[in-house]
């Protein structure tokens, strides 16, 4: 018998014939209007919480890379806008003077907002998160900083600046921080790359968790598969219907992953929110902000959960028609 496209879903199977000594039941999976893939069986569910738990994950990697990347773009901006002018104390020379005339030099330079001496007071402060607090510094040599704020958009030329400190500032050095910025793109890059990475595994391992979960339903489901084609159904029809429901069980999982991901971003948000006036707090906030992604964030983790039970439905077809050609 050759055959025909299925007009709908579900088939009206004929009622259990009578036997001697009694009726007997049909399956339950070739019951009236039963679904052809029943997806809240326990294996449904089980794969549901798989692919739950795998979205989740998938969700933190990408919002904690977003979240790196939104920090190191934040430090790298504000590193880039400021230099340093170090001067080291010079017995023969009065550190006054020589602070005052690095200012000038440097207010001077074109590109330049604003030149800021630290006190010598504030120069020993620095010191303290190493040294300790309470200690005198009179006998040590210590290096006396200006801050340099450079104007928005601008980067100037810091050749003639260097050549006039060392001319009249002797003992005086101009850091750009230019090592630092690498530093921070190179470590932003990698954890950005290693989320990505990670996100990749992560649908991987969801695809594996459904090329195994369609076999064993079609597997489970064989007297239906036998059926179907017995009244005209073809293998696409098959495949579609496995791939609707498979992609409605992955929507739902990755749903309550991303979500549960979206959630637990923004109780972290607001415990560091608490914690701001606190030195734990400070920190926290230093290194990630104020621990909140953007709107693109939640994006990536939408796009996220979708790819997720995209590659679900997809990845259930395919496997639906290996299984058949294999099989037919």
């Amino acid at each position: 018998m050759s055959r025909m496209n299925a007009p709908q879903p579900r088939l009206k199977r004929a009622a259990p014939q009578k036997e001697q000594g009694g009726a007997k039941r049909l399956p339950a999976s070739l019951s009236r209007n039963a679904p052809l893939v029943p997806v809240d069986s326990a294996g449904g569910q089980a794969l549901a919480a798989v692919i739950a738990i795998l979205t989740f994950l998938a969700a933190l990697c990408a919002g904690g890379a977003e979240l790196v990347s939104a920090s190191s773009a934040q430090w790298r901006s504000e590193i880039a806008r400021e230099v340093t002018i170090q001067i080291r104390p010079n017995p023969q020379r009065s550190m006054e003077d020589d602070v005052a005339r690095a200012v000038v030099l440097a207010r001077q330079t074109p590109g330049v907002e604003t030149a800021q001496p630290f006190t010598k007071e504030e120069s020993e402060r620095l010191l303290e998160p190493w040294l300790g607090t309470g200690l005198d510094f009179k006998d040590l040599p210590v290096p006396r900083l200006i801050v340099i704020k450079l104007k928005e958009d601008e980067r100037p030329d810091f050749g003639p600046l260097r050549q006039s400190l060392q001319k009249d500032v002797p003992g005086a050095t101009l850091d750009d921080h230019a090592l630092w910025v690498s530093r921070l793109s190179t470590m932003a890059n990698t954890i950005i790359g290693t989320g990505i990475f990670l996100v990749a595994l992560v649908l991987v391992a969801a695809g594996l968790a459904v090329v195994f979960a369609t076999r064993g339903a079609m597997a489970g489901n064989k007297e239906v598969v036998e059926v179907l084609h017995f009244v005209g159904a073809n293998d696409d029809f098959i495949a579609k219907e496995f791939q609707r429901r498979f992609f409605r069980l992955g929507l739902r999982g990755s749903a309550f992953g991303a979500g549960g991901a979206l959630v637990l971003t923004i109780i972290l948000g607001l415990i560091t929110r608490s914690w701001r006036a606190s030195p734990a707090g400070d920190q926290i906030e230093a290194l990630f902000g104020a621990f909140s992604i953007s709107w693109t964030g939640y994006l990536v983790v939408i796009l996220i959960a979708l790819l997720v039970a995209l590659v679900t439905g997809v990845v259930s077809r395919l496997t639906v028609r290996r299984f058949l050609n294999g099989n037919g």
